[in-house]
């Protein structure tokens, strides 16, 4: 960062669906940007909508080159929208936060001057969630609790609204290379000083919610299986519970033999295969949701694919890459065989 002019600050808004309000959002993210003494650019990361949201963020690049635009190939996730955002930004800190403004973007000068003062991320935490319905509030809980307590890592109240130095973007965007990720868990586990905001969720300007109950369920199972072990300890529980469970039917059905009594073994053995089996299957799930995630991390396809910009820079890495090509590697010639040699040499001489 040149010290003779001031930082410059990016905003990541990735955006599903919302041509009806992200000519809002830009306007009003960029004139809370204009009064915090600081250089700006907002990227926003299309991720395949079908209503011409990239339409209208292209016609206001236009106006303000300061406004950028990245539409994916087709709908990749929140998760891989903040990803590309995260690449393709180039502040000294860069800010992320959702197109609908119920994260409030008045809360970003305040983010600044604790950038300023030396924190690397600055979370903004939920306070209150008044303006969600309780099932979504019920499910949210549920969700940051089971991650919390399984995970080990603190997302409680948390939310996708934060700013990030560079160094803590850099580590993020370049130096982790899983492809199913969990945006606030990464920033929870990468450390660095930090400082939580309090916030309180505003009403969707535009537009309806894109979260599906199915959708929060695939983003649990993506956080739970990228920061735990948890659930693979759950399957030897399950195993110690079918053997005491046996261990209890069988002294049973010894001491109804030694007195005499006939034992009822169909409801034993009915009841027995159900537990058993019911373990087994859950063990079985439990095993294939970490084999799945092995098995798209060795795959390594691409998080994204871009099918269109505007006003984006190549990455200093593509550029380098692109001006100084690697040289060709030549390999060394393999030794000539002993027989082949000699066989040479007697040709070399009748010649």
């Amino acid at each position: 960062m040149d010290p003779r002019q001031p930082p410059l600050v990016s905003v990541v808004v990735p955006a599903h669906n919302e041509a009806q309000g992200i000519a809002k959002a830009t306007d009003v993210i960029g004139g809370v940007l204009d009064g915090c003494g600081v250089r700006w650019e907002i990227v926003v990361v299309d991720d395949g909508s079908r209503d011409g949201t990239f339409d209208r963020v292209a016609e206001i690049a236009r106006r303000d080159p300061r406004i950028k635009g990245i539409r994916f190939s087709r709908n990749f996730g929140k998760e891989a929208a903040l990803l590309a955002g995260l690449a393709h930004a180039r502040g000294d800190a860069v800010v992320t936060i959702d197109a609908d403004l119920q994260h409030p973007p008045a809360l970003i000068p305040q983010m600044i001057e604790h950038w300023r003062g030396g924190a690397k991320v600055v979370d903004a935490v939920k306070r209150s969630r008044d303006t969600d319905g309780v099932l979504v509030r019920l499910r949210a809980r549920v969700f940051n609790a089971l991650l919390t307590r399984l995970g080990g890592i603190r997302v409680e109240n948390s939310s996708d609204f934060k700013l990030l130095d560079r160094t803590v973007v850099d580590a993020i965007a370049r130096l982790l290379p899983e492809r199913r990720r969990f945006y606030r868990g990464l920033t929870e586990w990468v450390g660095y000083r930090r400082v939580s905001l309090p916030f309180d969720v505003a009403e969707r300007h535009a537009g309806e919610g894109k979260w599906t109950l199915w959708k929060l369920v695939e983003l649990a199972l993506t956080a739970t299986i990228s920061f735990t072990s948890a659930p693979l300890r759950i399957v030897t529980v399950l195993g110690f519970f079918t053997l005491a469970f046996g261990f209890v039917v069988g002294a049973e059905a010894i001491v109804g033999w030694a007195r005499g009594r006939a034992v009822s073994g169909f409801t034993t053995t009915i009841a027995t295969l159900l537990i058993i089996g019911s373990a087994i299957m859950i063990s079985l799930g439990i095993i294939g949701e970490y084999i799945a995630k092995i098995y798209d991390e060795i795959k390594a396809r691409p998080a994204y694919l871009v099918d269109g910009q505007v006003g984006i820079e190549p990455a200093p890495q593509a550029r380098a890459a692109v001006s100084a090509p690697e040289p060709a590697v030549t390999l060394p010639a393999a030794p000539m065989p002993p027989a082949a040699a000699a066989a040479q040499a007697r040709d070399l001489r009748v010649g």
